[in-house]
């Protein structure tokens, strides 16, 4: 078996979390393989293992760990892509809704991986599809994609069709289209709701609308989804995930389900009941403090 190890910063205080995931792999004779930028900045003695650069060069693994927060485990999607690898998030950074297997469960993960007891989640991605391809080959995402106005310029409009048909026409600062993993992102600091992510849909949420009744709308993701944007300024801002480029009006756009999915590990003691549990605090009272 052979496991990738991605990770965007390596900090020091990373260090004995490092060397007791790789002891682990190699005490049950498990291949350890590197991102090379990320073996760049470890220490010396990890110089020597095998190195992945990219998607072209991932196929040989059986399964991916990612060492940060939810922003790394979103980078791995540009090099899994559809390869159908599943991924497991050891959490070095804060909140981890995705992220959420503790640094101290290293021993428990590579056990969970040995006997194959973890669990897989299948996580839905959205596609963009714009007449100019702005995207390129990364044209789709895990949590979101927005439209958002530039710097301070005015609201702007959104015009948004669904399979072709009119939906509504939104006054405000942007909107995001997030999928169910996406709906404890963005989405849910603008008022969304939450989503289970085994749930067959996309949610639409303005953020700051100047109609009042504007309200977040949840739609099955086997629709279509386009759009028309107007306002001052002839360009506006949208992105996947954390990929921005400049929109312009007289482009065409639209969102869909993805074709392939993101496997996401968990352990077996671990759910999305728990996660929610102790990420949001709920239950939790501030006059036991």
């Amino acid at each position: 078996m052979t496991v990738g190890i991605y990770g965007r910063v390596f900090k020091p205080e990373h260090q004995s979390y490092l060397e007791h995931l790789v002891n682990e792999l190699e005490k049950h004779k498990i291949d350890a393989v590197f991102y090379s930028k990320y073996q760049q900045q470890i220490p010396k003695k990890y110089k020597s293992y095998w190195a992945f650069n990219g998607y072209k060069d991932i196929g040989s693994l059986d399964l991916l760990i990612a060492l940060g927060g939810d922003g790394t485990i979103l980078d791995t999607i540009q090099f899994i892509r559809n390869k159908n690898i599943p991924v497991a998030g050891i959490n070095m950074g804060r909140l981890g809704f995705l992220a959420d297997i503790h640094k101290e469960e290293i021993k428990q993960l590579v056990q969970s991986i040995v006997e194959n007891s973890y669990t897989t989640e299948e996580r839905t991605l959205l596609s963009v599809v714009t007449d100019q391809n702005i995207f390129g080959e990364l044209n789709f995402g895990l949590n979101e994609f927005t439209i958002h106005k530039r710097d301070s310029a005015s609201m702007i409009v959104i015009h948004v069709y669904l399979n072709g048909a009119f939906l509504n026409s939104y006054w405000a600062d942007g909107l995001i289209v997030a999928t169910p993993t996406g709906s404890t992102a963005y989405s849910l600091s603008c008022g969304g709701p939450i989503l289970f992510p085994s749930v067959n849909t996309f949610v639409i949420t303005p953020v700051a609308p100047h109609n009042l009744n504007a309200r977040p709308l949840i739609i099955p993701d086997n629709n279509i989804l386009s759009f028309e944007v107007e306002g001052r300024a002839n360009s506006f801002l949208c992105s996947i995930d954390s990929r921005f480029q400049t929109l312009t009006s007289n482009m065409q756009i639209a969102v869909k389900k993805a074709d392939f999915s993101f496997k996401l590990i968990r352990l077996p003691e671990n759910s999305y009941l728990k996660t929610l549990r102790e990420k949001l605090r709920w239950g939790e009272d501030s006059r036991n403090s």
